[in-house]
């Protein structure tokens, strides 16, 4: 696990895969940049996480079909109900697609997990102090348990520092409420 500085590369790969997923769908969705890739001045795995957003998760059924015909496989939902995650096949399909790591979760605009990325982004985007405690904290844990450890990098960031994160997340919806 490779965890880089800030590349202003990422917003460009997430554009293009955007393009790609709005060619490929049939059904209306919106499309976010979420995770540590979509924060400015924020250190992360170089990895895309792209929250694929419908109006109706009645929906789910067409864009599952969408997808797998581009070269998605469905994986299930990784213990977050409402939250689905694809990856790539492993077969060529789309040169871009295949060509940029990143990790695709369909959710329903409606759903809390949805609604706490985009919170956070947002939140660590309007807020230099919170993204720069957030790339402490993430070379803290690093220095701990190594750059080869994601299982430990990922239950340290959750047990001794799901404070930090539940922070930011009352802090920016009390933020987005008085707005």
């Amino acid at each position: 696990m490779v965890v880089l500085d800030y590349d202003k590369k990422w917003p460009e790969d997430f554009s293009q895969i955007k393009t790609e997923l709005l060619k490929a769908i049939s059904v209306p969705a919106i499309i976010q940049h979420v995770g540590s890739t979509s924060i400015p001045g924020m250190s992360a795995k170089p990895i895309i996480d792209v929250d694929l957003a419908l109006e109706s998760f009645d929906d789910f059924g067409k864009v599952k079909d969408d997808l797998r015909k581009i070269g998605y496989e469905h994986e299930g939902d990784f213990g977050i109900k409402g939250r689905e995650a694809f990856a790539r096949d492993g077969v060529t399909h789309n040169t871009i697609l295949d060509a940029i790591d990143h990790h695709l979760y369909v959710c329903s605009t409606e759903n809390e997990e949805y609604k706490r990325h985009i919170l956070f982004r947002d939140y660590l985007r309007s807020h230099d102090e919170a993204r720069d405690a957030y790339n402490q904290i993430k070379k803290e844990i690093l220095k701990k348990v190594g750059q080869d450890n994601r299982a430990a990098y990922v239950l340290m960031k959750e047990k001794e520092y799901g404070d930090f994160f539940e922070d930011v997340i009352s802090k920016a919806k009390k933020e987005h409420s008085n707005e």
